[in-house]
């Protein structure tokens, strides 16, 4: 069912009033008619008869455009929606004939330098901002409906899983190892980590405590497991002191340990795959795969979470802001002026002339796919309220015909008879 808009409401009750006064005007001129009849006054009879004549003759013009008058299919009667292929045809040959004209198109595109207007138009904030609003209101959520979710996360799946098995990890890690066989890298990072390790000892001297308590002897009643306690804390901390030190024999047995093993990692191809399918295997792994689907709801949720933000979104602003600058950077460049008005005129014009006929065709082919009666509606509410002036003037001018008439009539039996 077609909706009825504001706007065509108010069109409807403006050609109801015209054709309301339309019809009051013919009325006065059959009640003057039957005054002049009446009371025998031949100079109004004249005015009269002429004026309903006009009147009604002008209205079968105006209704017979539109629907058979009274109802009755009088031949060359309701033209717009019987002659509507006939009008599509027309109407297409005159877009495409008369419209489409090569000379015309590069005389107004030549004075319309659309490059320089549009950026101009671009650069203005609130028209930079109605683009934005649109977009975030329309095209994103519009887009992101439209997108299936599986597909995407399919998408998503095949792309890492193409990169990722196109990568040696064994290589990339004895590349970024290397540099920790030699320089104060390795041992800054040992001598760090080393410290960590300290720390996190004393932090959990208490937990410690607890594990050893209920691995000892029910009987020892707490004695054994605090001697026990602090010789297992004590030695971990003798060791992770004496590692701190370069020079000791622990921190050198460390890095000999280091050493042997970056060796391994450079020049093992063994090493390499295993450090590789190791890495692959990690990779393939449920909790993995579960968050890299995640990636696109996580996308989805934060570009909708900033949409529902109105004007604070920073989508919206961002786009506001990119449409601006855009403008700004068109406006400023001569050079991409000069581009886009070329382009147009040359390119786009070229290939719009040579399927001008196909535009006449499409044009043609919409119009006939119109129902008949719905056309004629329409085209009767958009200029059926100026067409109800010429029955009208019809009227008017009928009755004025009708004195001059009279006039010349009298005059020939007044003077020349």
């Amino acid at each position: 069912m077609k909706t009825i808009t504001d706007q065509d409401i108010a069109k409807i009750q403006a050609l109801k009033k015209m054709k309301r006064s339309a019809l009051a005007l013919l009325g006065v001129a059959v009640l003057l008619f039957i005054i002049a009849i009446y009371f025998k006054i031949p100079i109004l009879q004249a005015f009269s008869e002429a004026a309903m004549v006009g009147g009604i003759a002008d209205w079968f013009a105006v209704v017979a455009l539109f629907r058979h008058p009274l109802g009755i299919p009088i031949w060359h009667t309701a033209i717009i929606p019987t002659k509507k292929n006939e009008i599509g045809d027309n109407l297409g040959n005159f877009v495409s004939e008369e419209f489409l004209d090569r000379e015309k198109l590069e005389g107004k595109l030549d004075e319309f330098n659309f490059a320089l207007k549009t950026s101009d138009w671009l650069s203005q904030q609130k028209n930079a901002e109605n683009i934005a609003n649109a977009v975030a209101a329309n095209v994103i959520p519009g887009v992101l409906r439209t997108i299936k979710d599986e597909d995407v996360k399919r998408f998503i799946q095949l792309q890492f899983a193409e990169k990722i098995e196109g990568i040696n990890f064994g290589d990339w890690v004895a590349v970024a190892l290397e540099p920790l066989q030699k320089g104060e890298l390795k041992n800054q990072m040992l001598t760090n980590l080393l410290e960590v390790m300290s720390s996190e000892l004393t932090n959990n001297k208490d937990l410690i405590r607890q594990k050893v308590k209920t691995s000892t002897p029910f009987l020892s009643f707490g004695f054994a497991d605090k001697s026990i306690t602090e010789g297992v804390f004590n030695g971990l901390q003798d060791f992770l002191n004496e590692a701190k030190n370069p020079d000791s024999e622990v921190r050198i047995k460390i890095d000999e340990y280091i050493y042997d093993f970056l060796e391994k990692v450079k020049k093992s191809e063994d090493m390499r795959i295993k450090i590789n399918d190791m890495i692959l295997d990690f990779i393939g792994k449920k909790e993995v795969q579960d968050y890299i689907n995640g990636i696109w709801d996580e996308i989805k949720l934060s570009i909708t979470t900033d949409l529902e933000k109105g004007d604070d979104s920073s989508i919206k602003k961002s786009v506001a802001g990119f449409i601006q600058t855009f403008g700004n950077g068109i406006k400023e460049d001569a050079v991409m002026v000069d581009k886009i008005n070329n382009f147009i005129k040359n390119d786009l014009l070229s290939v719009l002339l040579n399927n001008k006929k196909v535009i006449g065709d499409l044009i043609a082919s919409t119009v006939k796919s119109w129902d008949g009666k719905e056309v004629s509606e329409k085209l009767e509410l958009e200029i059926g309220k100026d067409l109800q002036y010429i029955r009208i003037n019809g009227t008017l001018v009928g009755g004025l015909i009708g004195l001059v008439i009279y006039g010349a009539e009298w005059t020939y039996h007044y003077f020349v008879m």
